[in-house]
């Protein structure tokens, strides 16, 4: 698996992309790989990466994920902030999925250094 395409959509094979984020070899250096290394959690159903990638203030006791849901891609639509030289970030983006798609404006913040997603709003 870690050979095959990532499913963020960049062209860097799983394990070189999102699957070192997600073995905690790394940690995202931008807001906007955080928000490709989560979509990619939620195509591989890595609840637990969920999680410890969600800010403690407004992180869930769980997260159930829905082995039915074939997610299909992602588009980043617009990003601000969240560079190396930020605080906070945000990143708007679709994920498709089979039957619809995801619309948010996901916000970021760094945490003891690391990116961590905070919440998200979904426009119209």
């Amino acid at each position: 698996m870690a050979d095959r395409p990532c499913p963020c959509g960049l062209p860097e094979a799983y394990g070189a992309c999102c699957g070192r984020f997600h073995a905690g070899a790394a940690a995202a250096p931008t807001a906007e790989r955080l928000m490709r290394s989560r979509y990619c959690a939620f195509v591989r159903l890595d609840a637990g990466y969920l999680l410890r990638t969600w800010h403690p203030r407004t992180r869930p006791e769980r997260v159930d994920l829905d082995p039915g849901t074939r997610w299909t891609g992602l588009e980043i639509l617009e990003t601000a902030g969240g560079s190396a030289f930020h605080s906070t970030g945000t990143v708007a983006f679709r994920a498709s999925y089979r039957g619809g798609s995801l619309h948010e404006r996901s916000c970021f913040e760094r945490v003891d250094g690391a990116w961590v997603y905070v919440d998200g709003e979904f426009p119209q």
